[in-house]
């Protein structure tokens, strides 16, 4: 015998759009509910919240329903995770929450939202948890909420019966929506509950027609061909920032070179050129000392030649000093 996946729209709005029992078994064993406030009687919401993302539409799979004190249950299958969904579900359970009242009534009126999210994906890679309940919390006291929205999410593929100790109907709908993908034989442990049961027998393929069979395997091949096309734009999105990373880099570096260079050269413009200038006035002041000091000795040296009465004609070609020089002394 062969078993339909019941994570497919036919299947899983069939399970758990259609029988109330069900889908309040489910609630109740995967949402954070206390024994004082299980869900007891479910009604459905007819009015479907389509999906904004084009590219998702047919991957999404959702239930809607209330139960008898007004809160709200939102049911969603999500085949293909991308971060948008995160928004998309906030969005949808806060639309939900707001819709609950007119003008005329008043807020202590409001009732929950809690909205199931079973994601047959992993979006948290860094951690090993498979549920994610999320709340609107004092970022100082975590513990102190304020009721009204409720978000969990269910990785599907992360979960693991043997690691984890949960209450046993959890532990029995993961392992049913996990293991039972177009199963030949059903696992004796989900037959023994009369309500997983009941939920394998509504999976049994000669329970549809062949249209309805038809329209199976083309959901299937819907999300596989959605699931392509997402991983090759995200593909694409990451070889294009690479190579955008790669070529901000070799121009940020160049960039960063020329500065660098231009500093350096000046840098060691000024320093050459200090030594140079050093080593250029200590030659020139050499140079002119000499000749200063040689000129001096011409000067003593005509002196004394006058002194001896030598004419100025001979001391000026002994000394090479001038007529007028001599004449001056």
């Amino acid at each position: 015998m062969r078993y339909l996946d019941p994570r497919a729209d036919l299947t899983f709005k069939r399970v758990f759009g259609e029988h109330p029992d069900l889908v309040i078994s489910l609630i109740n064993a995967l949402l954070p509910l206390d024994k004082d406030h299980q869900v007891k009687s479910v009604e459905y919401i007819p009015i479907e919240l389509v999906p904004d993302n084009p590219l998702k539409k047919n991957s999404i799979v959702d239930v809607r329903c209330k139960d008898s004190e007004g809160r709200q249950f939102l049911v969603e299958m999500q085949m293909i995770w991308s971060e948008e969904f995160k928004q998309r579900v906030l969005f949808n359970a806060c639309k939900a929450y707001v819709r609950q009242l007119d003008r005329k009534e008043q807020y202590e009126l409001l009732q929950p939202v809690y909205s199931l999210n079973l994601v047959n994906d992993i979006f948290q890679k860094d951690s090993s948890d498979y549920y994610h309940h999320y709340d609107v919390a004092d970022v100082d006291h975590p513990d102190t909420v304020i009721e009204g929205l409720h978000l969990i999410f269910i990785e599907l593929p992360k979960f693991k019966p043997q690691n984890y100790s949960q209450k046993k109907m959890q532990v029995l709908w993961l392992r049913y929506l996990t293991e039972m993908g177009d199963a030949q034989r059903a696992p004796k442990e989900l037959l023994e509950n009369p309500e997983v049961s009941k939920a394998i027998g509504i999976l049994e393929e000669s329970s549809y027609t062949e249209a309805q069979l038809n329209g199976y395997d083309k959901f299937w091949d819907i999300v596989r061909t959605e699931k392509t096309y997402y991983n090759s734009a995200r593909q694409r999105g990451i070889a294009e920032g690479r190579a955008e990373g790669r070529a901000e880099g070799r121009a940020e570096g160049r960039a960063e070179g020329r500065a660098e260079g231009r500093a350096e050269g000046r840098a060691e413009g000024r320093a050459e050129g200090r030594a140079e200038g050093r080593a250029e006035g200590r030659a020139e002041g050499r140079a002119e000392g000499r000749a200063e000091g040689e000129h001096q000795a011409k000067i003593s040296n005509a002196q004394a030649m006058k002194a001896d009465g030598m004419s100025i004609e001979s001391i000026a070609k002994y000394t090479g000093l001038s007529v007028e020089e001599i004449a001056a002394l």
